[in-house]
């Protein structure tokens, strides 16, 4: 018997390092696995403290830039002034954290040396750059009570920058090919500007009187449910990759970020009608619990993308999906032009 002829103690066994083929007729087991069980998509390498915390306090601060603006105009001199010093402090927070993951400040002077309009990283640094200075001059005029024009001017001009710095950081996380962030794009935004108005408005409902922190409770109010809708809509709408904001440490920390930041909004909501410390009480736990919510949903969205990519499933089984569609779209286009050119003919 020759060496290629089945023996005894071969027949029926599969060759080691081969899978089994699948019968005749059946289709392939779907599968999500990678390379040797490797992740497709690299996983980020960036520390949750620093690069989380440095979305959290930049968002952070250019909640509490508008809102200081908006104290300005409206003549709460006690909310301004806690939002001015919040939005210097966020910022302050955000580039110590940004330049702790990056290794030295001269790499982020680095990024400073060219202007490119179609690189989310380029255009937030030159975001960074706009805020930081008038923010800084706001809060320093604030506390010496020097020059209170130039303070009035450096306020309008962060809180017109703040909405930018509220939202590029999602254009930042959705411009990678981590699924849960690149996915989630259309609503990342929305969530990240919402998360940034009601901490703002915690902070100020911590730091000022009830009785001038009626813009805070109001925004509260809105941010909290901004961020609430589009977090709802971003989990139902993308499926399978939502997994990872309901599942692990993700799930975990969203979760309490959306209990948080509701309570917070309705207690703090609650404050301006009860009187004297009663009320001051209310708001200072309502502005806490805010505060609280914002850190946990800002977390909890940096690792469940860390998750979504460290798991293939959650890269191979939308790819197939939409190859499907697709395929499933091109042949109902040939049944169409195959049924016109029939009716043209008859």
């Amino acid at each position: 018997m020759s060496g290629t002829d089945a023996t005894p103690g071969t027949v029926g066994r599969r060759r080691p390092g081969r899978p089994d083929r699948p019968a005749a007729g059946a289709p392939p087991e779907p599968r999500s696995a990678s390379y040797y069980g490797r992740p497709i998509v690299r996983p980020p390498n960036w520390a949750a403290l620093d690069i989380a915390g440095y979305f959290y306090a930049g968002g952070l601060a250019a909640g509490c830039a508008v809102l200081a603006g908006g104290a300005q105009l409206t003549g709460r001199p006690a909310l301004a002034r806690a939002c001015r010093l919040g939005a210097l402090g966020g910022v302050a927070l955000s580039l110590v954290g940004l330049v702790h993951d990056l290794g030295r400040p001269g790499r982020f002077l680095n990024m400073l040396r060219v202007v490119k309009p179609t690189s989310p990283m380029s255009m937030g640094s030159w975001i960074l750059c706009a805020f930081g200075p008038p923010a800084g001059v706001a809060a320093v005029c604030e506390l010496t009570g020097r020059l209170p024009r130039l303070g009035r001017l450096a306020t309008g001009v962060a809180a017109l920058v703040g909405p930018a710095v509220a939202t590029y950081t999602a254009v930042l996380l959705a411009d990678t090919a981590v699924p849960a962030w690149h996915e989630g794009r259309r609503e990342l935004p929305l969530l990240f500007a919402g998360s940034a108005t009601a901490t703002a408005a915690g902070l100020g409902m911590l730091a000022a009187p009830v009785a001038q922190a009626s813009p805070a409770r109001a925004a509260a109010v809105f941010g909290a449910g901004a961020e609430l809708l589009a977090d709802a809509r971003m989990r139902r709408r993308l499926g399978l990759l939502a997994e990872p904001y309901r599942t692990g440490r993700g799930g975990r920390l969203t979760r309490a970020g959306r209990v948080l930041t509701a309570t917070g909004a309705l207690v703090g909501a609650c404050a301006g009608a009860l009187p004297g410390r009663r009320g001051r009480l209310v708001a200072a736990l309502g502005g806490a619990a805010l505060l609280a919510g914002g850190a946990c949903t800002r977390f909890g969205v940096f690792a469940a993308g860390v998750a979504s990519a460290r798991d293939p499933k959650y890269t191979v089984l939308p790819q197939r999906a939409r190859l499907a569609a697709r395929r499933r779209g091109e042949e109902a286009a040939r049944d169409a032009a195959g049924e016109a050119g029939a009716d043209g003919a008859g």
